[in-house]
Formats: C-alpha cells, sequence, structure tokens
C-alpha cells in the first residue's frame, strides 16, 4: 500500500517537531517553508539590540531533518490550498495530500491602521530584527549628528508599544544598550539620557503573569530608566512622534524609534482556509479547532501552533508561544501515525511549563503554577531553558559563549546598521 502523503506548512516550532516526529516513524512527508531555516524567536529581541547575530538563533531547516530520510524539505510560498480537492499551491507547483498540518504563524496587527507599520515594526522575522537594529543604531547615529538639543532629544527618545513579553523585553534590551553598552562611545551626545517609553492599553504589563509579578517586571524596568505607561491608547504615529490617549488628556511624544509589540493577527492562509472550508475564526483570524487540533468536518487538515485558537483544560485560550506549538506538532504526528495504523488518540492537552520574561542583564520573572521566581534566579532559568530549546549544539553553545561573555563586559557584539 502506498505511503499516506503529509504535507506540513511552515516550519516553526509546531511544523518542525511535527516533521521530526513523523520522521522518527518512517512517514513520508514534505515540509515548505518560504525561508529555509528554523528561528528561534523568542530571542529576536536579542537580534534586534544587538546582543546576537541573526545566525546564532537561525538554523538550515534541511541540517535539522538531514538524518530524517522521509522527510523531503521545499524552500517556497505557498499560496493557496484547497482541502475538499486535497492539494496546496505553491509559486512553483500543486501538491497532493493525505494529511494537511497548517502552522504558518502570525504576523502583527496594528489594529485596522496598516499604515503604522511603516514607522513602526514589529518582530516575527529576521528581517525584522535587523530593521528594528537598524533603526534604535541608527538614532543615536543621527543624534550624534545633530547640533540641534531638542532634535537630539527626539532621536534619543524611543517609543515600544505593547507591553506582553516581547515590549517588556525589548524595553530593558533597549535601556541597557544606551545605558550601559553605548556609554562614553559618543562625543555629542549622552546615550544615558535617552528615554524610553513603554506604553500599553491595559491596566499592568505582562498581564498573562501574576499581578505580583507585573509590578515587579515595572519597577525592574523603572529602574533601568523606562517610562511604564499603562492604561494608555495609542491614537495615531508617524515617523517622528506618538499620539497617546492617558487619563482623558491627548499627548504627544516625539520620538525617533518606534517599535511594535501589541496585537498579533493569523497569517493569510487562515482566510484561505475559511474561505475554502467554511472553519470559523476568531477575532485575531486565527483557526478554530477540534479536540485533536483537526478543523470541523476535514478531520484529516490540522492546525497548530499560533495560528491555532485552541483551549486548554480551564477553557481558555492557549497563548502563542513556543512550548504550545511544540507540543501540538509532536501530538498531530502521533494523532496521524496512530490513525494510519487504525486508531485514535484522546484529545489534546497542554502541559503548561510555565510564563518567563526577561527584563534584562541578570532580571527576570518566572511562574511556575504558584510558584514564582523573581530576580537573578529566574534569568538563569530563563537562559537555561531558552538554550536548551534552539535546535542545534552549535547555535546553544554559540549563545552561551556569547551570553556568557556579555554578561561580564556589558558588550554587544552584532552592532552592525546593514540594509538587512
Amino acid at each position: 500500500m502506498e505511503q499516506a502523503r503529509i504535507v506540513i506548512i511552515g516550519a516553526g516550532f509546531g511544523g518542525l517537531y511535527a516533521a521530526r516526529e513523523l520522521g522518527r516513524s518512517g512517514k513520508k512527508v514534505v515540509l515548505i517553508d518560504r525561508t529555509n531555516y528554523h528561528l528561534f524567536q523568542p530571542l529576536l529581541y536579542q537580534v534586534a539590540t544587538g546582543y546576537l547575530a541573526p545566525g546564532d538563533i537561525a538554523t538550515p531547516i534541511r541540517s535539522v531533518l538531514a538524518n530524517l530520510k522521509s522527510v523531503s524539505v521545499i524552500h517556497d510560498e505557498v499560496l493557496d490550498l484547497d482541502p475538499g480537492k486535497s492539494c496546496i499551491t505553491t509559486r512553483e507547483c500543486t501538491i497532493e495530500f493525505d494529511y494537511l498540518l497548517l502552522a504558518s504563524g502570525v504576523t502583527y496587527s496594528y489594529f485596522g491602521n496598516t499604515e503604522w507599520s511603516k514607522h513602526a515594526p514589529g518582530l516575527k522575522t529576521v528581517q525584522d530584527a535587523v530593521q528594528m537594529r537598524c533603526r534604535i543604531l541608527g538614532a543615536f547615529e543621527a543624534a550624534e549628528r545633530s547640533a540641534d538639543e531638542k532634535e537630539q532629544e527626539r532621536l534619543l527618545t524611543t517609543v515600544i508599544i505593547g507591553g506582553g513579553p516581547t515590549g517588556v523585553e525589548l524595553a530593558g534590551a533597549v535601556a541597557e544598550l544606551s545605558r550601559g553598552t553605548l556609554k562614553g562611545e559618543f562625543r555629542r551626545i549622552d546615550p544615558q539620557k535617552g528615554r524610553i517609553f513603554l506604553v500599553d492599553s491595559g491596566e499592568r504589563i505582562l498581564s498573562g503573569f501574576h499581578p505580583n509579578t507585573s509590578a515587579y517586571a515595572k519597577k525592574a524596568l523603572e529602574k533601568l530608566g523606562v517610562t511604564v505607561l499603562t492604561n494608555t491608547m495609542v491614537t495615531d504615529l508617524g515617523s517622528e512622534e506618538v499620539k497617546i490617549m492617558r487619563a482623558g488628556s491627548l499627548q504627544v511624544i516625539p520620538t525617533g524609534t518606534i517599535l511594535w509589540a501589541a496585537g498579533v493577527q493569523a497569517s493569510a492562509l487562515a482566510k484561505k482556509l475559511a474561505e475554502r472550508t467554511g472553519v470559523t475564526l476568531d477575532r485575531s483570524g486565527r483557526v478554530e479547532v477540534e479536540p485533536n487540533l483537526s478543523i470541523k468536518g476535514y478531520p484529516n487538515v490540522f492546525v497548530l501552533g499560533d495560528l491555532a485558537s485552541c483551549k486548554g483544560a480551564n477553557g481558555e485560550l492557549l497563548p502563542g508561544v513556543a512550548p504550545v506549538a511544540m507540543q501540538q506538532g509532536s501530538y498531530v504526528a502521533k494523532v496521524i501515525v496512530a490513525r494510519i495504523r487504525g486508531r485514535d488518540l484522546p484529545p489534546f492537552r497542554y502541559f503548561d511549563k510555565g510564563n518567563m520574561a526577561v527584563i534584562g542583564r541578570g532580571h527576570a520573572v518566572a511562574e511556575y503554577g504558584r510558584l514564582r521566581i523573581n530576580g537573578f534566579s529566574a534569568w538563569v532559568a530563563w537562559a537555561i531553558i531558552h538554550i536548551y530549546f534552539l535546535i542545534e549544539f552549535e547555535n546553544k553553545l554559540i549563545v552561551f559563549i556569547h551570553w556568557a561573555w556579555n554578561y561580564m563586559t556589558n558588550g554587544r557584539g552584532s552592532r552592525l546598521i546593514t540594509k538587512g
């Protein structure tokens, strides 16, 4: 009997873990991604702020799957999919499938203000990180060239929109860059005088964490010189300013750098899937899935990772974080193997390993159930876990060496301004 053809779209955590699990079972898999590398997104902010180079957190997909001979990799972009006809269309070809795994991820949402994206880049890809790094460092260079004090002050002001883990990590990293790394490197400006604003519309930053953890993070950021503005709405932004509504008052923040770390929206393929199958999308455009991560009416089509609108045991939506995608990828692979063998598996259950966010060098927050850890011990735990989940040993070694050196010297060796 001919082997089932399993197609996976997306080589993020969900897609890659599924491909590896299926490959180890000897199943015939085609993995498609528009990049040729797997990216460790949780460390993108360190590329954006000069701690790491892009290659430190990216690994060629073919290298990861080289020993799994039943897994093929196609470097291409999926344009359309038709579950009714069991096929997908890429830029180069049409591929038929028996099972489809959709794990193409999400992008940032600007809440209907798409024009904001050109002034406030998000952080989802290597290109985003390089662009962000160039904007951050370029603002300091522009300030050094300016002879106008007000212009210098504007250029040395950074506004970060979104108080989730990415926003908090960016704020802490930018603060350490200006307060420590760049100290003494300029002649006309003092980088330590740069202002950093972290803006969030909610009552507190890190809203997914315990209130005490959020309070600790806020205090730690303020010690680094970050101004945290909660209950604050962004009403408009341009290339040189951000307009906010705070306590009923409209305020304007002149700025040289705007970074976006607010809401997300699903990839275009989710909309294509809804058009073809009638599946329901949630407010963020994510696909609502069945308990086994398949979609209603199509038991051979699965959605996982950030793209899936999936509820946990407590009835709340699972967060779009790497551990969720990893567990979903492995689970779906096992579902397919079991189904081929004529068996079914119980519904997906996520094992919550906790939440973590780094605030700065030696400072982080971590939660594991009722256990909450702050400060240096949380930072050590965060570092160990992140290095552990890097795919290749070479990457783990490189990141460990960079982190150890940067921790001792407060230096950042990847501060290059390039065209991306």
